[in-house]
């Protein structure tokens, strides 16, 4: 899948929990480190879930061998989103979906 790259980059959560920012009903986290770190509290509560990968941008090596790590990031995201995004929300509790939050996190393609 080919998905346009233009203009991104990483952000602080800091942007996404001040007052002005969008309201979210998700948040998932994926770096390692963040794993044991004390998230905000977001507005709004959202539902939250930690699919954490090892950071792409580690990778070392020839410049193949490091884009094959991000394209290998980039796919285990891609089949977590997939699954997320089939889950029946409108039948799910809030426990059933947070086990399926956590079951999806340990998806791999």
């Amino acid at each position: 899948m080919q998905m346009p790259i233009e203009n991104l980059r990483s952000k602080s959560w800091d942007e996404f929990a001040a007052p002005q920012a969008p309201k979210m009903d998700f948040i998932f986290t994926v770096c390692d480190n963040a794993a044991g770190e004390v998230c905000p509290i977001w507005p709004g509560h959202p539902t939250s879930a930690h699919w954490g990968l090892d950071d792409p941008a580690a990778a070392t090596g020839t410049p193949e061998q490091q884009m094959a790590v991000f394209r290998t990031a980039f796919g285990i995201l891609e089949t977590r989103v997939m699954a997320f995004m089939a889950l029946p929300f409108e039948t799910l509790s809030a426990d059933a979906l947070k086990m399926e939050l956590k079951r999806i996190g340990g998806l791999m393609p």
